[in-house]
């Protein structure tokens, strides 16, 4: 883990400069109400990621981990996922493209036109899904610094892109860069992994056929509640805050739980690349909960001492990544740092559902942490304003983090054999 650790944080590290770069310039150009709508458009690839893989990442990752020596069940795992991305790419393509000016209204309201965007998208489908795919591979062989060093000049390049669009377009520059930026992600990918990609995708004896279906079912039911459902909610509240109080504060949100994506990529690098190929291989109470301490002992104390410093430096932190004109966003940040924390000591033993695909359990837990959020969000934003939809975080994460502990009670109290 510390190995990953070390790997991940110089990657890290650089993606978030790069990343606060990059947020500033877009800040100081487009304003909160700009920065509101690259929030919106940034919530739809994922949803996009999740129905164009039919949300098969997280089973990629477990049965390559489990199976990446015995190529008999990786070809029946890839001859599943071929038939999928084909299919789905398929059926993206004509909803989007097709249904355009429908989901510009939906997402962007009737207010602006962006029917383009979702035209451009329709076209960059099939990369979105071969992207998820093979990254979902590169996680199940732990293939570390591979993965950094992709991630790396992935990021880099779409901030590159995104930056020079926006210099020379506007909002309908930034919009399209991000539309694009995938198709550009999956040749640098190809181009760095495509060796170590042959040793395991047997390409000339994949067929049309489907044999992982149910195995990968549950893990598709477990994306589309996380994903679909998590990003919805986030369009939804971000509008919600657009028509109860302004669009100035919708972009002070986005922008906040931007900053929150910034720090918590680190952590998202170590669960996808530790966490889940490590849960899997463990077979009983004990092991898990030895390995949940020793995740707990090494990172939590890490994260602690980095939220302490970025609420302690919150102007600065605005003023440098944003500009004055986002300074009013300063309140929100005690109430997202506290419920970040959380949040990163819940998902940590969460991910023992996807590892060992308790799909009911991952699906209570998930839907009840997103009606908390939703509830809490439209209760205190009546009384609190803006602050109380990060308030709303906050609770969220605390309640999650009691049921997701009660769920797995047995699995980090007793003494039982855990299934796989």
């Amino acid at each position: 883990m510390l190995k990953i650790t070390s790997l991940n944080s110089t990657g890290i590290a650089i993606k978030t400069a790069l990343g606060l770069i990059s947020q500033r310039i877009v800040a100081e150009k487009l304003g909160p109400a700009g920065v509101a709508l690259i929030g919106d458009l940034r919530n739809i690839i994922p949803i996009l990621q999740s129905v164009s893989t039919l949300g098969m990442f997280n089973g990629v990752v477990k049965y390559v981990a489990e199976h990446k020596d015995n190529k008999e069940e990786l070809l029946k795992l890839f001859s599943t996922t071929f038939v999928y991305l084909v299919l789905l790419s398929i059926i993206s393509f004509c909803v989007l493209f097709f249904g355009a000016s429908y989901w510009n209204s939906l997402v962007f309201a009737d207010t602006y036109n962006f029917t383009y965007v979702f035209k451009v998208l329709a076209f960059i489908v099939p990369f979105i899904a071969m992207n998820r795919m093979v990254n979902g591979v590169i996680n199940g062989l732990s293939a570390y610094k591979k993965f950094v060093k992709i991630e790396l000049i992935s990021y880099t390049l779409g901030v590159c892109l995104l930056i020079s669009l926006l210099f020379i377009f506007g909002v309908n520059g930034a919009l399209f860069a991000i539309a694009l930026l995938p198709f550009f992600q999956f040749v640098i990918l190809i181009y760095f992994f495509s060796k170590t990609l042959k040793e395991y995708v047997d390409y000339k004896n994949i067929k049309f056929r489907i044999p992982y279906r149910n195995k990968l079912f549950g893990f598709t039911i477990m994306s589309f509640v996380a994903t679909l459902l998590g990003n919805y909610v986030e369009i939804d509240l971000r509008g919600h805050l657009k028509n109860q109080i302004s669009v100035t504060d919708a972009g002070y949100w986005t922008s906040m739980t931007n900053l929150s994506r910034q720090y918590l990529m680190f952590a998202s690098g170590i669960l996808t690349l530790y966490v889940i190929p490590k849960f899997s291989k463990i077979s009983d109470s004990i092991g898990f909960r030895k390995e949940v301490l020793n995740i707990y002992k090494t990172l939590l104390p890490l994260f602690a001492l980095g939220m302490l410093a970025i609420f302690l430096l919150k102007h600065w932190v605005v003023l440098i990544t944003h500009g004055e004109e986002f300074i009013g966003m300063k309140p929100l940040f005690k109430w997202q740092l506290l419920g970040d924390f959380i949040k990163v000591a819940s998902i940590i033993i969460a991910h023992q559902f996807l590892a060992k695909k308790m799909v009911k359990q991952f699906i209570v837990t998930e839907i009840i942490s997103l009606v908390l959020f939703y509830s809490f969000s439209v209760y205190f934003i009546k009384s609190m304003g803006a602050e109380g939809i990060v308030f709303a975080h906050f609770i969220r994460y605390v309640l999650y983090f009691i049921i997701v502990v009660y769920m797995l009670r047995k699995h980090l109290f007793g003494y039982n054999t855990i299934s796989n």
